[in-house]
């Protein structure tokens, strides 16, 4: 193994670490480095109903041009890299097949294109010029990487946004509509709950998050062109329809804002402020939610008054019962209630010290790692396989309320994948993924 190879691979495994596990990434980019303009004010607008799918989202945006800045020759192309599919409301429509070519030559592969519907609205006029009003379309395409290494990646979305001369008027907003999915994540729960409550899930919504595949390697080729937020007002906002039927139980980060809205009827709004900053930081906002029918809502009520009225019959059972009861709820909550969760095989340092490639057989390689493998080979080339091992962990944060209750705040959730490659049964070479990440539940990794 050479100096290059072992540098490569441990930047490649750096760049896996830090990647989260779900990341929506969006970022404007410019078509010439070092645009002379800002992003701002900026409005990332999602409305979720109870049907969930799909997520209908409007990018409202203006450019931010500084003062004494000639607007003369500052036309140009403005893209937006966004996560995950993207869909139209407009169809089938003609594709631009340079901008499919243009990603298929950076080694992605293309699995969806079309246009999206461009709007400008003037801030400033009144009745009916006020309306939005259509001045183009943005030809899109989406794309997803695979990798021998790495499988294949999620989706992403590169979108082309073509000059209009209101992006250069201070009068004007533009507007971006689009249908997207993967902002909603179901949310695991025991079948008694899901029957009370419904079943749960969890919005997700950043902007400049960029250390995802396949968006990193798009962001790093032109991260001269990133156009930065400017000081002007910038959020993420997401609209929940059906508000009498909606139950959200926190916002992160604690900075959101939560309220019904003062025009739509029906309808919680949740929204993160952003901050302008140098470079590329990012913003993320998470809502876990759910939507109860009318039954669920009825039964919330009539089980309580339910047991208001046996109260007289039950009473005596359940004072009998409850001593024995909170002693092993308390037993429980105590510290040996709550212990680390595992799954799979996870190679330690000691164990992947002792694999030497060219010399560590694949016999012995089973004997030290387990037979608990996955074995990869292909038909084209019958001499060389792949061992794979995975495993994760997932270790409490406990926080102790009282002498024998104990609570659970997150769980640090370790993921790990050992893929050793054997070539005429002698180890050739080594990789490893490890990924980190925190969360309410110890859900291994998908």
């Amino acid at each position: 193994m050479g100096p290059v190879t072992m540098v490569l691979r441990s930047v490649l495994l750096a760049a896996l670490v830090l990647a989260p596990a779900h990341a929506h990434a969006q970022i404007f980019i410019s078509s010439r480095p070092n645009p002379p303009f800002a992003i701002g004010p900026l409005s990332i607008r999602a409305t979720v109903t109870p049907a969930l799918t799909p997520v209908e989202l409007e990018v409202r945006w203006a450019l931010d041009i500084p003062p004494g800045k000639s607007r003369v020759g500052i036309e140009q192309d403005v893209f937006l890299l966004w996560p995950g599919e993207v869909t139209s409301a407009l169809g089938r429509a003609a594709t631009d097949k340079a901008l499919a070519q243009y990603v298929e030559k950076r080694g992605f592969t293309v699995i969806g294109e079309g246009r999206l519907p461009l709007y400008a609205q003037n801030i400033y006029a009144e009745g009916v010029e006020a309306r939005p009003k259509p001045v183009g379309e943005a030809a899109y395409v989406t794309f997803v990487q695979d990798s021998n290494a790495l499988g294949l990646s999620p989706a992403a979305t590169w979108i082309r946004i073509p000059w209009t001369p209101q992006m250069a008027n201070v009068t004007y907003m533009m507007s971006l509509l689009m249908r997207v999915g993967g902002v909603i994540k179901p949310r695991q729960l025991h079948w008694y709950e899901s029957v009370f409550t419904g079943e749960r899930h969890q919005f997700s919504l950043s902007f400049n998050e960029v250390r995802d595949r396949p968006i990193f390697p798009m962001y790093a080729e032109h991260r001269d062109r990133a156009i930065r937020l400017a000081e002007a007002p910038a959020e993420l906002v997401v609209h929940f329809t059906h508000a009498e039927q909606l139950r959200i139980e926190q916002v992160y980060p604690p900075t959101s804002i939560r309220r019904l809205s003062e025009t739509l009827e029906s309808t919680e709004v949740v929204s993160l402020f952003m901050g302008s900053a140098e470079g590329i930081v990012p913003q993320h906002m998470t809502v876990p939610f759910g939507y109860f029918s009318r039954l669920q809502g009825l039964m919330i009520v009539l089980i309580p008054l339910l047991l208001l009225a046996a109260g007289p019959a039950l009473g005596p059972a359940i004072g009998r019962a409850m001593p024995g009861l909170l002693a092993r709820v308390r037993l429980y909550l105590g510290g040996s209630g709550v212990r680390p969760r595992a799954g799979g095989v996870v190679l330690g340092p000691e164990t992947l010290n002792r694999i030497v490639p060219g010399k560590t057989s694949r016999e012995e390689v089973l004997r030290l790692c387990g037979p608990e493998v996955e074995e990869e080979e292909r038909l084209d080339q019958p001499d060389r396989r792949v061992l794979v091992y995975r495993g994760w962990r997932a270790v409490p944060k406990t926080r102790r309320r009282m002498k024998w209750v104990v609570t659970v705040q997150a769980w640090e959730i370790f993921a790990q994948e050992g893929r050793i490659e054997i070539e005429r049964d002698v180890v050739k070479d080594v990789h490893v993924r490890i990924r980190r990440s925190r969360g309410p539940n110890p859900e291994p990794p998908v």
